[in-house]
Formats: C-alpha cells, structure tokens, sequence
C-alpha cells in the first residue's frame, strides 16, 4: 500500500534525523563534471548540513554553484533532496551549529583544519518506495512542506 503524504513526511523526517544517517550528496563542478560521496548529515533547524573538507571537490562545487543532490535511504526507501546552499561555515565558527552536527553524525569535524559546516536548504524533498508511491511523492516544494504534521 502506498503511504499518504502525511505518513510519508513522518517517515522522511525520521530518516533525516536518525543518528549516523549518510546522505549521497551530489554535486558538479562550473564545467559540468558531477561528483557523487557519501557524507555523514545532520539534520539541523530543518537544514541538511555536512562537513567537509573546503578545498575538497565536493566543497568547492557547493561552495561555487551554490546547489546540491542528495539522496537518503536505500534504493526501495528513498528520500531525495534538491538543495541550496545557505551557508558556509568553519567547524570552529558556530558553537551552536557544531554541537548540533555533532549529536547526530557520527563524528566530530571541530578542530580540523580546513573544514567547513555547509548548511543546505532544502527547495524539494521527494520520498518512495515502490512505482505505486511515485505519483505524490514531492514532500516539500519551494522550500514549503505539503503536508502539516
């Protein structure tokens, strides 16, 4: 049985603040050569944030494009998410946003040099299981969820 949009938010959610959750996140340079990783997410003030490495490739076509794709779930479980980048912000910059990174993923960046938090506004989130969920499956379209919780 396909789930209704409600449930399917509630499911999504849970998967995006479980702890350890990685996130597939996609990006592509100015010349358009995508770059695909797995990083751990933290889901913070309804905000994916990352850490990584700022001169990385994944932190330098973030940081340079200003968008991203990620992905959470397995192939028959997935939430999908377009994503804007809000800010970029060194490990050691934001206590508040370090400490919430840190109770969910399942390591500590702070005190790296080099790292940066990219915080990543969500524009669309999508979420299936099977073809009978594709239909209905945007959660979240221009920022704005569909379904109140």
């Amino acid at each position: 049985m396909a789930r209704d949009l409600p449930t399917r938010t509630a499911d999504s959610l849970r998967t995006l603040t479980t702890p350890a959750v990685d996130v597939w996140l996609a990006s592509a340079s100015a010349q358009g050569a995508p770059y695909l990783v797995p990083l751990s997410l933290a889901w913070v003030d309804e905000r994916v944030v990352v850490a990584v490495e700022e001169s990385s490739v994944t932190g330098r076509n973030i940081v340079g494009s200003g968008t991203a794709r990620g992905a959470v779930g397995a192939t028959r479980d997935v939430t999908m998410l377009d994503l804007e980048l809000e800010r970029a912000v060194p490990v050691d910059d934001d206590a508040a946003l370090g400490a919430a990174y840190c109770a969910q993923a399942d390591w500590d960046p702070r005190g790296q040099a080099g790292y940066v938090f990219l915080v990543l506004r969500p524009t669309r989130v999508q979420a299936w299981r099977e073809v009978d969920e594709m239909p209905g499956r945007t959660l979240l379209r221009d920022g704005a969820w569909l379904a109140s919780l």
